[in-house]
């Protein structure tokens, strides 16, 4: 299916388009300035792109003639046409030049004959990796280990902290496989209790214990042709482990309260957070079942070293909140330096909410000392919470949360710095400001 992204300031023409886009059989983005058109071109190259001439942070065919998109099409739209910029456009290679108010027969007509003329996708690689933002190495290593053992029936073992987006990339190896046709099932192995488990992964026949009311049928028999995708295995008991295994071996699994084989015509795509070979000598993974899950294991690498994705995702989980809500939020670059200096130990999952806290609580400029992100570093006790009344000022907010992290990190400025998402300097700042800062103290030479 061709990819649409559709670049205009003004969101009643965006959704217009993208209504008729969709109707033509197109999949859509949407960006209202060039910034967001960077992102979403990031997420997934278009195969046409419709792109308003006058945007509010530049110029659209300079930021065309800047992209190297080969196999991308570009058709401009203007309300300001003139002679000059008509050739311009045609010079630029656009496959169209759009007057607003735009003629809606005449755009069905253009987005017709482009898709008409777009490069046909590859099986299963259709937006396989739109949702694994970043260009950094390791990122990059990645996606060219999935490409490679997408296609095969190898199992995979998905290795990484928390928030790495294993389940993210379990998904693109399905998109990619020969299954992508076929159920994508994840399952968080931790998350359903022990006594169900066995259940929902296998089924259970009507009668078969107290509660079965009719019969049931578990993952790897809905997910029949597809990818089962075991989250957390480690959380799973040794004698479910043991039941797994068996269905590796066999490719046939039994419901609960049966003995009728049922063939398991699945992939399995397994996950941990843990070391696997920590998690083996712990007693908590079957050595046996490592082996067989870990044919072609992957690590995904934690967000502190991926140089450079750290901003590229916190400007997009913006852009997807601005989209959403239809402002024009933007990071202060004292915001976009903090969140470059944090180590993000919940790695994406943390900068996620990092940007949904920030987008709740700032307007239009989203400050660094406007939110914090650090508490989880240093998990301080309940004895130490801040309580603060109803109604107070958020100046005094601010007041108590500055001197309470101070007292918690013993005084240490750098440490309550970080912990509080400011600079160094704006700490000082405020502690002046409370007459909290020692006579002796003597501030570094970096922030004089």
């Amino acid at each position: 299916m061709a990819h649409l992204l559709i670049v205009d300031d003004e969101t009643a023409i965006r959704e217009l388009i993208a209504e008729i886009a969709n109707d033509e059989g197109y999949t859509t983005a949407l960006a209202g300035d060039i910034r967001q058109a960077r992102i979403q071109i990031e997420r997934q190259q278009p195969d046409v792109i419709v792109l308003d001439m006058h945007l509010p942070d530049g110029n659209g065919m300079e930021f065309w003639q800047s992209l190297d998109l080969p196999g991308t099409q570009v058709v401009f739209m203007t309300g300001h046409s003139s002679v000059d910029s008509a050739i311009e456009a045609l010079r630029c290679g656009a496959a169209d030049y759009l007057l607003k108010p735009v003629s809606l027969r005449r755009l069905r007509t253009t987005l017709d004959q482009l898709k008409s003329s777009a490069p046909a996708p590859a099986a299963g690689s259709d937006d396989a990796f739109a949702k694994m933002i970043g260009t950094s190495r390791g990122m990059q290593l990645l996606c060219t280990y999935i490409q490679k053992v997408a296609p095969t029936q190898a199992t995979v073992l998905l290795v990484g902290e928390s928030g790495t987006g294993k389940e993210l990339a379990a998904e693109a190896i399905h998109l990619i496989s020969p299954r992508h046709d076929k159920p994508f099932m994840p399952i968080n192995c931790g998350a359903i209790s022990p006594n169900l488990i066995e259940s929902e992964l296998f089924g259970h026949e009507k009668g078969s214990f107290t509660g079965a009311d009719r019969q049931h049928k578990g993952y790897f028999e809905r997910a029949r042709g597809g990818t089962v995708f075991l989250d957390e295995i480690t959380e799973m008991s040794m004698e479910l482990q043991v039941r797994l295994l068996r269905v590796l071996e066999s490719g046939r699994f039994m419901r609960v309260g049966t003995h009728e084989e049922i063939e398991a015509d699945v992939r399995i795509v397994a996950a941990t957070n843990r070391n696997p070979d920590e998690a083996v000598a712990n007693g908590v993974l079957r050595e046996d079942l490592y082996h067989r899950l870990s044919v072609f294991p992957l690590e995904l690498p934690p967000l502190r070293e991926r140089d450079g994705d750290v901003v590229l995702l916190a400007e997009h989980f913006l852009a997807l909140l601005n989209e959403e809500h239809n402002t024009r939020k933007r990071f202060a670059p004292e915001a976009i330096e903090a969140v470059q200096a944090y180590s993000w130990p919940g790695n994406i999952r943390e900068l996620r909410n990092y940007v949904y806290r920030s987008y709740i609580l700032n307007d239009e400029l989203i400050k660094s000392d406007a939110n914090f992100f650090g508490l989880g570093e240093y998990a301080p006790s309940r004895d130490s919470d801040v309580m603060v009344a109803v109604g107070a000022s958020l100046a005094d907010a601010n007041r108590q949360l500055i001197l309470a992290t101070l007292k918690q990190c013993g005084g240490v400025k750098k440490t309550a710095a970080k912990m509080l998402g400011i600079s160094l300097k704006t700490l000082y700042n405020r502690l002046e400001e409370y007459g909290a800062v020692d006579d002796d103290a003597q501030e570094p030479s970096s922030i004089r």
